[in-house]
């Protein structure tokens, strides 16, 4: 493990929306697990840049490697040769609990006796510091404030308590709220498990043999493009509230907790996922192609040119320009080499804000009627920006098209907009939010047609009706919400939601 790293992080991209992270999960006694874990790491990349981290299981021990910074950051090729192993569970976090430490990294680490178990998580727990209030009382100790070791440190609890990791998940999985996907290592076994509405997405693939017979494994994601890079094929989601073991007796599903409808967070197919990334086996740039054929037929404009913001703005950019018979072409280019620095910010950085990224493309938009299509608009500062550079490049009109409706609600579950306040929708209507951004006009796609452009399965929308399947218990959300505004809790909380640790013992599970 690395000494805590010190740099200071700018963040010039706070005016958009990021999830908390990606987990990766590898079981294959026969291949180089670290390697495959880094290469599943970079492909899952765009869900987290903070921080990355590696844990190997070897047969005897659990060896973890992690660190602030990218993914090539944290690696060197040493430190992958020096960590051999049958499994690995890896992680990249973009934090929304706790602070940006090398203690909040993951994979996060607990002890029961001997046993070293080593747990990546994605997602946020809306009851953490009632647990973390307990598990204090009971002694145990943190090295963090995220909500992601208050599960770690639960399971280790109870796996103390219960002598089987299995019972301790589940423990776990019954005391635990909001939308989590987790992935766990022991010494010899591999754990994934989802929360009971599946608001955070697991997905499993299998490795294939080589011709002599061996390599053969498993392997668990955020997303599928991270089994594209490592040669695994898709086999299924891992369905809400299940409990995933692999080890040399195979792969065995188990009940966690039980299921509840499914909310599948919906803006996973509007911005956080990859393009090439399969859900319920649609690609996420189709899906995203045609919100933006459903974006020009409910919001049509007469234009020169469609261009999208890079990249999520792409593939709905594309749809809408086809679906009004529009030219389509590159307008903005993105500069991928500043994503992330650790200089100090200054007062000038600040001003330059948006252009560190993106600059207008002259020789597209000079003199032209442009429609600008974005994935969202959370504070409008960015929007706004971008507004100004394009007719700072010679566009006669800038038209702003959203491909999904106002975000006008705070998350709770793993996404970086958990008080109301930042968002610009909850406070102002379109025609304000329109000049607010300097447009000549805007336009978000609604519920209804976003829907009609996504799989037909349940899925967590509170972000823009504010109907949250997981009740945010009230000293969570204090403060959070603007006045006025009345959340709607679409299901009670559990039965162990608020249940002590010394009750949860009495529970039996299997």
């Amino acid at each position: 493990m690395l000494e805590n790293f010190t740099g200071l992080d700018v963040r010039e991209d706070a005016d958009t929306l990021h999830e908390e992270c990606g987990v990766f999960g590898i079981w294959a006694p026969d291949r180089d697990v670290a390697r495959l874990t880094c290469f599943a790491l970079r492909a899952l990349q765009h869900r987290g840049q903070e921080s990355a981290g590696i844990a190997v299981g070897n047969g005897s021990t659990v060896l973890v490697r992690k660190d602030l910074g990218l993914v090539a950051e944290v690696f060197s090729d040493y430190d992958l040769g020096a960590m051999p192993g049958k499994l690995a569970v890896g992680h990249v976090r973009y934090g929304t609990s706790g602070a940006r430490s090398w203690e909040a990294a993951q994979p996060h680490l607990s002890t029961i006796d001997d046993v070293i178990i080593a747990l990546a998580h994605n997602g946020t727990l809306v009851n953490s510091d009632h647990l973390r209030a307990e598990l204090d009382r009971v002694g145990v100790r943190f090295r963090s404030n995220t909500d992601s070791e208050v599960a770690a440190k639960l399971i280790g609890f109870f796996t103390g308590h219960e002598h089987r990791i299995i019972k301790g998940i589940r423990h776990t999985m019954n005391l635990i709220e909001g939308g989590y996907a987790m992935a766990l290592a022991r010494e010899n076994a591999l754990y994934a498990f989802r929360d009971p509405h599946g608001i955070r997405p697991l997905v499993l693939g299998e490795l294939p043999a080589r011709e002599d017979g061996t390599g053969a494994g498993w392997v668990v994601a955020s997303e599928t493009c991270a089994f594209d890079i490592v040669g695994a094929r898709f086999v299924r989601e891992i369905e809400p509230g299940e409990i995933i073991r692999i080890s040399e007796d195979g792969l065995v599903s188990e009940p966690g907790t039980q299921a509840r409808a499914t909310h599948n967070c919906i803006f996973e197919e509007v911005y956080f996922s990859r393009p090439d990334s399969i859900v319920d086996g649609s690609s996420v740039y189709s899906m995203r192609y045609n919100m933006g054929r459903q974006l020009a037929r409910e919001a049509p404009v007469d234009a020169d040119l469609v261009i999208g913001v890079p990249d999520s703005g792409l593939p709905p950019a594309e749809g809408f320009a086809a679906e009004l018979g529009l030219k389509f072409g590159e307008g903005l280019i993105k500069n991928r080499y500043v994503a992330r620095t650790f200089i100090q910010p200054t007062q000038e950085m600040r001003q330059m804000g948006v252009r560190l990224k993106l600059n207008a493309l002259r020789d597209n938009v000079e003199g032209k009627r442009i429609v600008m299509v974005d994935d969202s608009i959370v504070r409008g500062t960015t929007s706004k920006q971008i507004v100004r550079m394009l007719k700072d490049a010679g566009a006669k009109e800038v038209h702003v098209r959203i491909n999904c409706p106002e975000v006008k609600w705070p998350c709770f579950y793993g996404i970086d907009t958990d008080v109301q306040a930042q968002l610009i929708s909850a406070t102002k209507n379109v025609e304000e939010v329109c000049q607010f951004i300097e447009a000549d006009s805007l336009a978000f796609l609604s519920l209804e047609g976003l829907e009609s452009c996504v799989p037909k399965v349940g899925w967590c929308k509170a972000c823009y009706n504010g109907e949250y399947p997981v009740e945010v218990p009230p000293a969570f959300a204090a403060g959070k919400f603007v006045e006025g505004f009345k959340p709607v809790s679409l299901y009670p909380p559990t039965d162990g939601a608020t249940r002590s640790i010394d009750e949860e013992l009495q529970v039996e599970v299997q």
